[in-house]
């Protein structure tokens, strides 16, 4: 991951909001309902029991990445002017010969507001700046062409077109 991740305030509220919950609501449920499946009795073949084991080992995880995410947090918005590539913005490029457009950041940063529906859809692309794709734009600038080698193993080329803040 990288050292910062980039939200908008609106975005970190949300975070620290659904981290308060899970701390403070979430965890006591959970914990709650394997307390009572432990009292059912044989555990091997206790489905509710291993049911709410799963279900605790989601939120912990969650609650893991939100505290990571948070701890790393800049509060801010992205700035297009200066022509570099960085996260919080939307990058138009050519992508093997092909338009893109895509957000350049987190998901996270999404969750809770009208766009989620619209990355879950497919309507609205975003890479990690720790993606391949992320790390070898972050830093270049409007009209450099750069490389990378893909997961697959395919080189891909990226002519970066133009940047733009995402407005929320």
């Amino acid at each position: 991951m990288s050292d910062s991740i980039l939200l908008t305030q609106a975005a970190y509220d949300r975070m620290l909001a659904e981290l308060t919950q899970l701390i403070t609501e979430e965890r006591h449920a959970i914990s709650q309902k394997i307390q009572e499946a432990r009292e059912e009795g044989d555990l091997k073949e206790n489905g509710g029991y291993h049911a709410a084991k799963e279900e605790q080992g989601k939120i912990e995880a969650r609650i893991n990445r939100l505290e990571e995410m948070l701890a790393n947090a800049e509060i801010g918005q992205a700035d297009a002017s200066d022509g570099i590539v960085k996260q919080g913005l939307m990058v138009s490029c050519t992508l093997n010969g092909s338009a893109k457009d895509f957000y350049l950041g987190s998901h996270e940063v999404f969750e809770g507001t009208e766009f989620e529906a619209q990355i879950d859809d497919g309507d609205l692309d975003v890479y990690s700046p720790d993606s391949p794709i992320g790390k070898v734009i972050l830093g270049q600038s409007v009209g450099s062409t750069v490389s990378f080698t893909a997961p697959n193993g395919k080189d891909i080329s990226v002519k970066i077109d133009g940047l733009k803040a995402f407005d929320f």
